[in-house]
């Protein structure tokens, strides 16, 4: 038996995986965020912790003889989240997330003063990354700056939690911009660049190694039979790629959660910072993900959902399962900022073309629709480090919306396919980077591909419909800064 624990943005996720790679159980506790001030995003560690307590207490009460047998656990998360530990290994403060928006002018800072950082990490300085969070730390909050000795990310604190132990993968890492992503190592001028050194920082492991054992008094507490290891891991979307089996060259696969992405798998890094497209690590060793990335994907239809006060189900319900023409109105999804291929905190979102006949359903199909557009940003971004999509897999909680999926393979003029259990990918893919850190096993041997049981092919019609709207949609897009 092995464990996956995704620590999400919006829930935690654990899956209870059995040899033969079904999952037994799954449990999910949510997750908050708060915003002290417009652009912040902050969570209290804390609440991960609890929350993935929660979750491993719960499958013990249902499935106490399968969890007693869990040799490996699997971890992945949201990125590059900022967790400034003291020399007790406490927080000094809640966590500064992915989503906020307020080291801008630090990351222009630290392009100048570290000139070498987009040759070196393979990205351009943003601030949802998480060494421009520490320069604006020590320019805010200077005391706690001073006495911050360990620096993790999300699943890393989980991991020092549930071990003991500060490890990192590489993966993660990749978008701390402290990494050298060709050696895949701490880059000791990034650190310096920020005011630190390796000693803040914790160990690296690639995903699929071992990197701890579960504290004893916590196997106890789970009733397990034996400490499991627990492997490195992976950041979210890497761990969604182990999860669907994105290990090799062609593959690429689109993230419908919180945020969205576009993501490739290649052998070799194929950079384009310029057009804000993102270099990771992959999880396992060799490989590299190159992605288009934008701030709010699942969550513009979360916003919708509490505009309208009902669910989301009953939003997506009279749309039915293909879309029959483009909306007439546009949505800018920009709501929490933009990346790719924008680079913009300060940007927000939009609907435009509302007219007295304007109702609900063209409003969410806007929504819908406009993911879909900042995608094919990414589409081309990625087109530009000489990276074509042909098909791609889709994984989180959108891909439960035919009519999404329906929209996405119009606007991205590509086949769209869904798998069983996709929204718990980055779980699942945490799961078996969990059991390669036990058994060794050929890489390819374990994170084979699941089965598909929906593909959503282009129609021509909405195909050239969509393509006619994408220039005007982009139109929209106005800097605010």
């Amino acid at each position: 038996m092995y464990l996956g624990i995704d620590l999400g943005t919006s829930a935690v996720k654990t899956v209870l995986v059995d040899e033969a790679q079904r999952v037994i159980a799954s449990e999910s506790r949510p997750l908050t965020i708060t915003s002290p001030q417009p652009g912040y995003a902050e969570q209290d560690p804390a609440l991960w912790i609890d929350a993935a307590f929660a979750t491993l207490d719960a499958l013990k009460a249902s499935h106490a003889g399968a969890l007693a047998a869990v040799k490996g656990i699997g971890l992945s998360g949201q990125m590059h989240g900022a967790i400034l530990l003291d020399a007790s290994a406490k927080p000094l403060r809640p966590c500064i997330l992915w989503n906020d928006g307020r080291s801008a002018a630090e990351c222009r800072i630290l392009e100048r003063r570290w000139p070498a950082l987009r040759a070196t990490t393979g990205n351009k300085a943003m601030p949802g990354f998480t060494a421009p969070k520490l320069l604006w730390i020590a320019t805010h909050e200077p005391d706690v700056f001073a006495a911050t000795k360990l620096v993790l990310l999300p699943k890393a604190y989980l991991r020092l939690v549930l071990s003991g132990e500060a490890v990192e993968d590489v993966s993660d890492a990749s978008g701390s911009l402290w990494l050298h992503a060709a050696r895949r190592d701490w880059s000791d001028a990034a650190l310096a660049a920020t005011g630190l050194s390796r000693q803040h920082m914790p160990r690296l492991v690639e995903g699929c190694a071992p990197a701890a054992r579960l504290r004893s008094e916590l196997a106890q507490r789970w009733g397990m039979t034996g400490q499991p290891v627990i492997a490195g891991g992976a950041g979210d979307n890497p761990a969604g790629a182990m999860g669907i089996g994105a290990i090799e060259l062609g593959t690429a696969f689109v993230s419908l959660g919180t945020s969205g992405a576009l993501l490739a798998p290649t052998n070799r890094i194929a950079a384009n910072p310029d057009r804000v497209v993102h270099t990771f690590c992959h999880a396992i060793p060799g490989m590299w993900i190159q992605a288009g990335a934008i701030l709010s994907a699942a969550s513009c239809l979360t916003w919708a959902a509490r505009l309208f006060g009902v669910s989301e189900a009953e939003l997506l319900a009279p749309l039915g399962s293909r879309p029959q023409a483009p909306s007439p109105v546009s949505f800018l999804p920009y709501l929490a900022g933009e990346r790719t291929p924008h680079d913009d905190p300060a940007v927000r979102g939009m609907l435009d073309g509302l007219s007295h006949g304007t109702d609900r359903a063209a409003i969410v199909q806007a929504v819908l629709e406009g993911v879909a557009f900042a995608l094919a940003d990414c589409r081309d971004a990625l087109a530009g480090a000489g990276i074509a999509i042909a098909e791609a897999d889709v994984i989180g909680g959108g891909s439960r919306s035919e009519f999404w999926l329906a929209v996405l393979a119009n606007v991205l003029n590509v086949p769209v396919h869904r798998f069983a259990g996709g929204e718990t990918g980055a779980a699942f893919g945490a799961a078996r980077l969990g059991r390669l850190a036990v058994t060794g096993e050929a890489i390819t041997a374990v994170c084979t591909r699941p089965q598909r049981i929906a593909t959503f092919e282009p129609d021509a019609g909405l195909t050239s419909a969509y393509a006619e709207r994408l220039p005007a949609w982009r139109q929209l897009y106005r800097p605010r800064h």
